[in-house]
């Protein structure tokens, strides 16, 4: 190949402008893994400071897209681009892209709007829109990841979830445990309080105050139902819910007192 026509100046250009691509990649190669570690520093010092967890993850990720972001318009001038020039593509490039992920977007701003109110935070039992129930392991710059108690990882846009009824079970520190009984009409309900008090007492997570009652709720078609309302730290929720719903039971039977469930009596009448 007949490489004659590139003059000492085209090869000085093309020197040039190879030194620049390649100091351009050292800045985004060196730059990036700078970011890193500084996104890790500054997450440690947040920890450190006992910031919440919900507010450490979602500033990490801010301060590692902003100074990436930095380190591209380093790059990006030393390879001979006016920054400005850059900016306004850039710009007119978000404005397009913007159009095209409304929805994407629409998640950010929700999230950062579920990051102000903090209607949550991690580690919170909550019930989303009434469907997904589950504990908060992450509130992330576009979704919310949930743990559900089956150890299912489910994730939702924030838009989805600011747009819903979040309902934060475990939010205030403790909670009450929602537990009804049916017991038979002829079986004694001074008894039964007895007993679902005492197994109440011995459950290692039901907290003393408020102290815990058992009244007469309804008079079912087969029962008569007693409810009684346990609170528990928020994360023993399960553990208590699990507990009384089993020990109840088996103490139900050493006090001989009946749970009923519907049944039909059935009269045969003989037609002459």
């Amino acid at each position: 190949m007949d490489l004659t026509f590139i003059t000492d100046e085209h090869k000085a250009l093309i020197m040039a402008w190879g030194i620049k691509i390649a100091v351009a990649l050292l800045i985004l190669i060196i730059g990036f893994w700078v970011a890193n570690r500084l996104t890790k520093i500054f997450g440690k010092q947040l920890e450190r400071n006992k910031v919440d967890p919900t507010v450490v993850k979602f500033a990490k990720s801010l301060v590692s897209t902003g100074l990436k972001i930095l380190i591209v318009l380093v790059a990006v001038s030393q390879v001979g681009i006016e920054a400005t020039g850059f900016v306004a593509v850039l710009g007119a490039l978000t404005f397009a892209i913007g159009f095209a992920l409304q929805g994407t977007l629409s998640h950010f701003a929700a999230g950062v709007m579920l990051l102000f109110f903090r209607p949550y935070k991690v580690g919170d039992l909550v019930n989303i829109g009434g469907g997904q129930t589950g504990t908060v392991t992450e509130l992330g710059i576009f979704n919310t990841i949930l743990a559900t108690l089956d150890n299912k990882k489910v994730i939702i846009p924030n838009g989805t979830v600011s747009s819903n009824i979040i309902t934060n079970i475990s939010g205030q520190g403790t909670i009450g445990v929602e537990l009804t009984y049916g017991i038979g009409y002829t079986d004694s309900i001074d008894k039964a309080r007895e007993v679902i008090l005492a197994v109440g007492k011995a459950c290692p997570w039901i907290i003393d105050d408020p102290k815990q009652g058992v009244v007469v709720a309804e008079h079912g078609d087969s029962s008569v139902n007693l409810a009684t309302r346990p609170f528990c730290k928020s994360e023993h929720y399960w553990d208590t819910f699990f507990y009384m719903q089993e020990n109840v039971k088996k103490e139900f039977d050493k006090a001989g007192i009946s749970i009923p469930f519907p049944q039909r009596d059935v009269h045969m009448h003989q037609v002459k």
